[in-house]
């Protein structure tokens, strides 16, 4: 089984080889894990991905090839029943859901969370008013209210919560990915501009034809420099949250610039820029980039182009302390605002079906911010983008 996964792995374009392959079964051999099929990938990740970029990757290939499998030769199963055996999702009846009202802002829903905090010495599930799950409660995880506080645990899909109290970690979009199409390549070279640059070392074919025959015969070469694209583009990468629903999209467009601009920077935020940005998702916690180094790093002539689903509450967007994550001082409107003044060639893409735009007010509202020059991830929104900051 363990070579067909190798070769799995191969196929799927992973860079794998027979010497961490054998690396691997040496792991085995030892019994440096214990009978635990996540102990089995963990080793495996660490055994045959060199380069953390594939870590996607490999975890696609990974869940495809393990998907029905319920044994390895040699190794047992030991997954807790948390794996095996998700409750079912409480559903409630639109007469349970219009029933629910907001506690009347965020100010006071900290505070009546640091009362319940205070309060609280049990798990509870399934009520209306301590920090659960599955309930109507404004605090906890898995079931409805329309302004609540999410504490640990994944969505239930509603994505109302105006704050997320939990450590969340990101991957990087991978910007080797291949494109199933090259609609959005081409749409993208609307936008380069070409100038020779540097030293002349490439051949002027035509001028040398021509210097040539006014020679007489002989042979004159002629060299230019060579051509180079002039476009500087900043962008920024709305990651995680709503934006897990358009990874494939967005690490297409990502690869595609990569592929299009030689001068290309880009920053990840998530969704809002707020007093700082960063480059790896890994490490974002410790290696920050004030927003305000990064408006004064790149010259106004950068071509600025936001990547992001635009989709939270308008709290977000509007109030200072407004970010999920922690309490930013000035409201994310605010960064927009200067973000903009700084690089007067801007757009916004939004990877999101432009039909619901109007029925979500935080898209209304950076679509403001963003002067209307907010555009969809399709071959003629991206054309239109690429025509506007061509101007």
């Amino acid at each position: 089984m363990l070579i067909d996964f190798f070769l799995h792995l191969r196929q799927a374009k992973l860079p794998v080889s027979i010497k961490e392959y054998l690396m691997l079964l040496e792991g085995l051999k030892q019994h440096v894990i214990s009978n635990s099929i996540d102990e089995f990938y963990f080793l495996s990740r660490a055994t045959l991905v060199k380069d953390e970029r594939n870590f996607d990757k490999f975890d696609k290939a990974f869940g495809a090839y393990f998907k029905d499998v319920q044994a390895l030769p040699g190794i047992d199963l030991d997954l807790p029943m948390e794996w095996l055996k998700r409750q079912l999702q409480r559903e409630f009846t639109a007469e349970e859901k219009a029933a629910i009202e907001a506690m009347g802002g965020l100010d006071k829903l900290l505070e009546r969370l640091r009362e319940l905090l205070e309060e609280q010495k049990d798990r509870h599930e399934g009520g209306k008013k301590w920090i659960g799950t599955n309930g109507t409660s404004p605090f906890g995880n898995g079931g409805f209210n329309p302004e609540g506080i999410r504490v640990g645990g994944p969505s239930a899909g509603n994505r109302t919560a105006v704050k997320v109290w939990e450590q969340r970690s990101y991957r990087d979009y991978d910007d080797q990915i291949e494109l199933g199409t090259r609609n959005i390549k081409v749409a993208m070279r609307r936008l380069r501009k070409f100038a020779r640059e540097g030293a002349e070392e490439e051949l002027d074919l035509d001028d040398t034809i021509a210097s040539t025959a006014r020679n007489a015969g002989y042979l004159d070469i002629k060299l230019v420099p060579e051509r180079h694209n002039t476009i500087k583009v900043l962008m920024l990468l709305d990651v995680g949250g709503t934006m897990d629903d358009h990874i494939k999209q967005t690490e297409e467009l990502f690869s595609a610039a990569r592929s299009e601009f030689k001068h290309l920077e880009f920053y990840y935020f998530h969704n809002c820029v707020y007093d700082f940005v960063w480059k790896n998702n890994r490490r974002r916690h410790s290696e920050r980039h004030s927003t305000w180094d990064v408006i004064r790093k790149y010259n106004s002539d950068y071509r600025l182009i936001f990547v992001g689903d635009a989709t939270m509450s308008p709290y977000e967007v509007l109030q200072p302390g407004g970010s999920v994550e922690y309490n930013n001082e000035e409201a994310g409107a605010i960064w927009l605002r200067r973000l903009v003044e700084r690089f007067p060639k801007f757009a916004w893409l939004n990877p999101e079906p432009e039909g619901v735009w109007e029925y979500r007010q935080s898209i209304s509202v950076i679509k403001q911010l963003m002067q209307a020059r907010m555009y969809p991830v399709t071959l003629a929104g991206l054309e239109r983008a690429m025509r506007e900051l061509s101007k």
